[in-house]
């Protein structure tokens, strides 16, 4: 089976997160919507009526969410091709889109060792991730996800500290509530892995090899802070920030639209 696209193709997926996924109004998508209830601005050929202007319509949290390729992986793969409005599994199709897209995300992260700190075990372990996303429903909602991301979080940790050791003076903010906190300054190589920097002020910091992973970054003031060397930063974070021209981010990564305004 060909490895699964880490990206998302929205033109090759049935609005799966328009429809299977609930939110709030409070979160950022204007109204609150259950699981299973098709978004209002979801069109007939399932693209979004009002994509070109969610936010200045009060729709911020559409454009934060980036499933990593998921919903088409569950489109075209997993349910292939059927789409929900010819199935009546909405519950299973809700979380196994779940699964998926924890799945790849772990594949964004191994891929990233791959490419910055090669290890062997961690290729194993994505090789059978990448085949994992090509199983049936049953497969996905019955795999243990907890082990599995005990095992990826071990050799990320060991990645990040092969990537980090010649860094001095680093500090390990692992966990910790820094929403709001003043961060600005010299923070290279800091473990930021889970903490809480929700409307932190990150101007200007240098962050390069500091370890972001799952580091909750929304609203944290990114303008012209250094991330170019930054591990584990992933295409969502980024949306849920706020940034400018002048913020430095990793190659793989894409400066968010609402950035440039």
């Amino acid at each position: 089976m060909p490895a699964p696209e880490l990206t998302s193709d929205c033109s090759r997926c049935f609005g799966l997160c328009c429809v299977l996924m609930p939110f709030a109004a409070v979160s950022g998508f204007g109204v609150d919507k259950p699981s299973g209830t098709p978004c209002l601005n979801l069109a007939v050929d399932d693209s979004c009526s009002i994509h070109a202007t969610l936010r200045e319509d009060g729709w911020p949290g559409c454009t934060a969410f980036e499933c990593l390729g998921a919903g088409q992986q569950v489109s075209q793969v997993t349910y292939g091709g059927v789409s929900w409005r010819e199935q009546d599994n909405l519950g299973e199709m809700a979380a196994t889109l779940s699964v998926m897209r924890q799945l790849h995300e772990v594949l964004v992260h191994l891929d990233e060792v791959a490419r910055r700190s090669p290890d062997p075990e961690a290729a194993r372990v994505a090789t059978e991730v990448a085949e994992l996303t090509g199983a049936t429903p049953v497969e996905l909602l019955t795999h243990d996800l907890d082990q599995l991301h005990a095992q990826v979080g071990a050799l990320l940790g060991a990645a990040s500290a092969r990537l980090r050791a010649d860094v001095d003076g680093a500090q390990d903010r692992s966990r910790a509530d820094l929403a709001g906190h003043d961060l600005r300054g010299d923070r290279r190589g800091w473990s930021f892995r889970g903490a809480l920097l929700i409307a932190a002020d990150l101007r200007d910091a240098d962050l390069r090899l500091a370890d972001l992973l799952g580091a909750d970054l929304r609203d944290a003031d990114l303008r012209g802070a250094d991330l170019s060397t930054a591990l584990f930063l992933t295409q969502p974070q980024l949306n849920a920030a706020r940034g400018d021209a002048a913020t430095r981010l990793p190659d793989h990564l894409v400066r968010p639209r609402h950035w440039r305004g």
